[in-house]
């Protein structure tokens, strides 16, 4: 069985930077300059935002069509409230709006990261889907073994999840070699779980992997960011992550913390459902660790 995002929970920020990637330029403009200042752009006409955005008003119209309006007042309407939201529910964060900038002080690169990661964190969990998250747990808790993957800022995310389930007695392993997860994948069975780990669901390695695994009957779980892509579409279990990207893509900023908030769910979870043997492991492994200090004085 599959296990999608079945509700649609996402605001229309959410939504918008899910599309982006897929739209033609023109319509990427629009969708840039309504996530560069919602607040702003929720004043502007449809004359005014394609000024803004330097395009059509017809490319305006199609965009707002491919991102599910059918009136631009309705657009208008939720992007008007989801700005009131995010400076309601930030009003202790420094007021602060624009990507990250060469001209940024220390003190307002410091507010831009600290309102992109606390909005990627709240937007995840909205959208994170409680049933996914409860079949993935599922599957972990009773699989034979537990491997992951992913290349990049996946990978670490991907030994994050590796070493919080190995602490608390389960078999996981972390696979940082491309070559070395695919050799692996193609001897797993319906007894195992693959986890993979992209933001873009579109990181050919990654995908490769998970399409391996599913071949060979175990159950594959998926961490991203994108509900329709090469990687959820091999996915049993798609856990979806809202993440705010800024042009320092390469930071994997937003979207690490996200994966991250992600893997502490399903870990609490897994550990919840087998709590007596997770806390006396946890008790162990802490043991262990501290029998290693090197006593005071």
């Amino acid at each position: 069985m599959t296990v999608q995002n079945g509700h649609d929970s996402r605001t229309v920020l959410v939504r918008i930077r899910e599309a982006r990637p897929t739209l033609p330029p023109s319509e990427q403009h629009v969708a840039d300059v309504l996530l560069d200042d919602p607040a702003r752009a929720a004043n502007m006409s449809i004359a005014e935002l394609a000024e803004r955005s330097d395009t059509s008003t017809t490319s305006v119209v199609r965009f707002y069509r491919r991102v599910g309006y059918t009136r631009y007042r309705d657009l208008h309407f939720d992007l008007a409230q989801e700005a009131t939201r995010e400076r309601l529910q930030n009003s202790d964060l420094l007021p602060v709006s624009g990507d990250i900038d060469q001209h940024d002080t220390l003190a307002d690169i410091i507010s831009k990261i600290a309102l992109s990661e606390t909005l990627s964190i709240s937007d995840t969990a909205t959208v994170l889907d409680t049933a996914a998250l409860a079949a993935a747990v599922g599957a972990v808790v009773a699989a034979r073994r537990i491997d992951i993957f992913g290349v990049g800022a996946g990978s670490i995310v991907g030994l994050d999840l590796q070493q919080k389930l190995s602490r608390i007695g389960l078999t996981a392993l972390m696979w940082l070699d491309s070559h070395a997860a695919l050799t692996t994948a193609a001897v797993l069975d319906a007894q195992c779980v693959a986890v993979a780990v992209s933001h873009s669901g579109t990181t050919t390695d990654t995908v490769e992997y998970l399409s391996q695994a599913r071949a060979r009957g175990a159950t594959t779980i998926a961490l991203t960011n994108f509900s329709r892509s090469h990687l959820t579409d091999v996915a049993d279990i798609t856990l979806l992550t809202a993440a705010r990207e800024t042009r320092f893509r390469s930071g994997a900023l937003g979207s690490r913390i996200a994966q991250l908030m992600v893997v502490d769910c399903l870990f609490i979870g897994v550990a919840q459902a087998s709590y007596d043997q997770s806390v006396a492991a946890l008790q162990q492994t802490y043991a262990a660790v501290r029998a290693r200090r090197i006593p005071p004085g």
